[in-house]
């Protein structure tokens, strides 16, 4: 299930966002990535100041509709894989796009990415949560664990 939205402006001009209350209804990665695939996309590729807007404003607008959207982060398709390591020894350098965009854009949350065993990211939606180093905890990057459930 999700809300579907399309737009002109952009080159993926379709875009479907998944929240889930429940828990227990929330999925790792590639769970995320598979079910995107099966539905005839792929996780969200990132290009762009602007399409980063275009998302914030979409989340805002679910959040608004009185939901109950609450605390929960959304599974974007940026990863990194050990392939990268022989080109550079810099963590962040690593990341790539699952749909193998090659954008640059990136909008990580301060001392983000933490690397180590966190290897997928996420887009913050943590209205709740007190500001940390970085500000709020709304639509930044993040890495995490990819089994953690988003």
């Amino acid at each position: 299930s999700g809300q579907k939205v399309c737009y002109g402006a952009f080159k993926r001009s379709c875009y479907k966002l998944a929240y889930f209350q429940d828990v227990s209804r929330r999925v790792g990665f590639q769970e995320a990535r598979q079910a995107c695939e099966i539905d005839g996309g792929a996780l969200l590729s990132l290009e762009s100041q602007a399409e980063q807007q275009l998302i914030e404003n979409m989340l805002q607008n679910l959040t608004k509709s009185g939901s109950g959207i609450s605390d929960g982060d959304f599974w974007i398709g940026l990863w990194r894989s050990g392939d990268g390591l022989i080109i550079s020894n810099v963590c962040s350098d690593l990341y790539q796009w699952a749909d193998g965009s090659i954008s640059l854009f990136r909008n990580w949350y301060a001392d983000e990415p933490s690397c180590g065993s966190e290897a997928c990211v996420v887009m913050y939606h943590q209205p709740t949560a007190n500001p940390g180093l970085g500000g709020p905890y709304l639509y930044q990057w993040n890495d995490d664990r990819c089994n953690m459930k988003h």
